[in-house]
């Protein structure tokens, strides 16, 4: 998504399951505007948490004249994709297999997978890419905008997504911690933006922003040896903010135990989910 759009707005980490919202992006050229739905993973689970995420992934594929499907070709265990392809065989949009990360494989190593997986299904066309380099990317829109219908122009030619600050704010706060925590503790993380303050005068925004965990002891983690973790996380986020809003950023971060929130129902409608 950043890479199509030439801008960040997906949070970027090595874990899995990393994304968890349906993340809206608009990419305008002559003639043509693109408008990208960045999914969470299809994955194999059974908690209501991952459900959902799941569900929202599924519910996508109806939606949409064109599915993506982004392909990882440095991993080894194909566990999930023969998920997602079982769940993309039901829908009758034009479906392209797109094999990332080619900067990290011989093209020795590439043909014989994308070989594989021409086996397994008719995909309207394979067209590999490089996100971090940017390599496939404009063959890959060219093919696209072959592929769209005639239509009305959606959004402003301005506009790059529709999620609203508060959303991209909270976002950068979990990246952060997907990074530079590790075991669990980024799964039991979600984070709220309690207040968003634009004082114009002073070029600064004043941010407050909650991360939720699901144990005592996870917040002990989080926080870190004399707020060390927490202070660590705050400062990359705040940088992050800076660039994206064009303002000076005050951030105040606060850690909250919300008990369980991934398997209770309640909880994650409240959280936004």
């Amino acid at each position: 998504m950043n890479c199509l759009l030439n801008q960040k707005i997906a949070i970027v980490s090595p874990k899995p399951q990393t994304t968890r919202n349906r993340i809206l992006g608009i990419r305008n050229e002559t003639g043509a505007q693109l408008i990208f739905i960045d999914t969470p993973g299809i994955h194999q689970t059974k908690d209501a948490f991952n459900t959902r995420l799941v569900k929202i992934a599924l519910g996508a594929l109806n939606d949409v004249n064109v599915i993506l499907w982004l392909l990882d070709v440095t991993k080894q265990d194909q566990k999930e994709e023969n998920l997602i392809l079982k769940a993309v065989k039901k829908i009758s949009s034009p479906l392209i297999l797109v094999p990332n990360k080619i900067d990290l494989i011989r093209k020795e190593e590439l043909l014989p997978l994308i070989e594989h997986y021409r086996h397994m299904h008719s995909f309207f066309a394979i067209i590999p890419v490089s996100a971090l380099t940017g390599e496939g990317r404009e063959e890959l829109v060219k093919e696209l905008i072959s592929l769209l219908p005639e239509g009305p122009e959606y959004y402003p030619q301005d506009m790059v997504t529709d999620l609203p600050e508060q959303f991209l704010v909270a976002e950068m706060i979990r990246e952060k911690v997907m990074l530079y925590c590790s075991q669990e503790i980024p799964y039991a993380v979600t984070v709220t933006v309690d207040s968003f303050e634009e004082k114009p005068e002073k070029n600064l925004v004043v941010i407050r922003a909650v991360i939720h965990v699901e144990r005592p002891s996870q917040r002990g983690i989080l926080i870190g040896k004399q707020g060390s973790m927490l202070k660590r996380i705050g400062e990359r986020a705040r940088k992050d903010m800076e660039g994206l809003l064009g303002l000076r950023v005050f951030l105040e971060l606060y850690v909250h135990v919300t008990k369980n929130w991934r398997h209770d129902e309640s909880q994650l409608r409240r959280l936004g989910y």
